[in-house]
């Protein structure tokens, strides 16, 4: 076996056409066993006696969606089950491409396994490469193949970059999560008002700032459909991810951090990713923590401790925000703080930021997956705000380490 392919796209016949385009000299056989449907392919050479033989076993699950069920309805349902619970028990470097990873395998449809079988097929990286950007892919490899980036199993992404192996490296730092609307965003012929009076609104604010609009990109959740974070789970999260942030900073060492999250009753609200953080701050994780500062204006925001957003073309300086509404602070008790917030901002304007952040994301998405840099916008700023944007509104249920930006 070269590697098993996996992808959100699903439907074999479609699925079928991305790969035998990539072997138009090829002798095609068509079988079917139990779930899998088998291609067997045979690139016949000058010489009769001589030929390359390749065996694709493709699969998808019962209910294309995206997330898994917790019954399985299919092998394949089964094997992504397995799969997760794999990735999730590795070591990283980079959390936060894992946790994009994790997002992303809940989203997987379909698979296939390439497996060599006769002689070796020429520019056989080019097709597999070819194949997994069709399909905006994941792949599971084994060592030693024309693909291997490391001495053990490990995935790779659609551009056949190292993802995670099982030593935890990783020389990625973005992996895109997309879904089909049709699996999530509801009937769009059944639209709110104020659904649509915000996308309406949006778009004219990126087309005044010239930035790329997606009018096929689908309207978000409607007031009626979303339910907000409290104040208390709001005051609670920024005042811990405040104080975990000074770390990234250097402000305070991460022994004081974990004595002020205790002492003050902060540490169940810290979360697991920010406690491994704390055990381990290594430069690399403060680089990627301190970005967090963006997260934090967004939720003081939402306390109404700030007044606005501001454009997401330079980045937020904590620093502006009065002392005496900020949550720590030497000998400062968080609590007083938490107690303090009783009211937040209205769902309306949460949700307009909401929206708004989500068209910036896929704009910048959009720029990297055709390798140009986007202008005008910091996309490590959109995708911050985004995330915390989406973890006030409840998406899909995700706590805070688990938050994703979908586009």
């Amino acid at each position: 076996m070269i590697c098993t392919i996996y992808s959100h796209q699903s439907g074999f016949d479609d699925i079928k056409e991305i790969i035998l385009s990539n072997f138009p000299k090829a002798d095609i056989a068509l079988s079917k066993e139990e779930e899998s449907e088998i291609i067997d392919l045979e690139i016949k050479g000058s010489n009769l006696d001589f030929s390359q033989k390749i065996k694709i076993l493709y699969r998808e699950r019962a209910e294309p969606s995206y997330q898994i069920p917790e019954i399985d309805d299919s092998a394949l349902t089964a094997n992504l089950k397995g799969l997760y619970g794999f990735v999730y028990a590795l070591p990283t470097v980079n959390e936060k491409v894992k946790n994009l990873f994790l997002r992303k395998i809940e989203t997987l449809n379909s698979e296939f396994t390439i497996i060599q079988q006769v002689g070796e097929v020429a520019d056989l990286k080019t097709i597999i490469a070819n194949i997994a950007s069709a399909l905006d892919a994941v792949l599971f490899v084994q060592p030693d193949t024309v693909i291997s980036k490391s001495g053990g199993q490990h995935f790779l992404d659609k551009n056949l970059d190292l993802i995670i192996d099982t030593e935890g490296n990783c020389e990625i730092d973005e992996l895109d999560v997309r879904i089909n609307s049709v699996y999530f965003d509801g009937d769009q012929n059944e639209l709110k008002g104020d659904q649509l009076q915000r996308k309406e609104n949006n778009e004219n604010i990126l087309e005044e700032n010239n930035i790329k609009i997606n009018s096929n990109l689908p309207c978000i959740e409607s007031e009626e459909e979303t339910t907000l974070r409290t104040p208390k789970e709001i005051a609670q999260r920024v005042s811990a991810l405040a104080v975990v942030n000074l770390v990234a900073f250097n402000s305070i060492s991460p022994e004081e951090a974990t004595e002020y999250l205790q002492n003050y009753n902060l540490w169940d609200f810290t979360t697991g990713n920010e406690k491994e953080f704390l055990a381990n701050p290594t430069d690399d994780k403060k680089a990627n923590e301190s970005w967090k500062c963006e997260g934090i204006w967004v939720l003081m925001w939402a306390l109404n401790k700030i007044d606005t957003l501001d454009f997401p073309d330079e980045f937020c300086d904590l620093e502006n925000i009065d002392p005496d509404n900020y949550p720590v602070g030497q000998d400062k008790d968080p609590n007083v703080f938490i107690d303090s917030i009783v009211a937040i901002r209205s769902k309306s304007e949460i949700l307009d930021a909401n929206d708004l952040y989500y068209r910036f994301n896929w704009a910048c998405v959009d720029e990297r997956i055709n390798g140009r840099e986007i202008e005008g916008i910091n996309p490590g700023i959109v995708y911050e705000r985004q995330y915390a944007l989406n973890w006030l509104i409840n998406y899909m249920e995700q706590d805070w380490d688990s938050v994703t930006c979908d586009t």
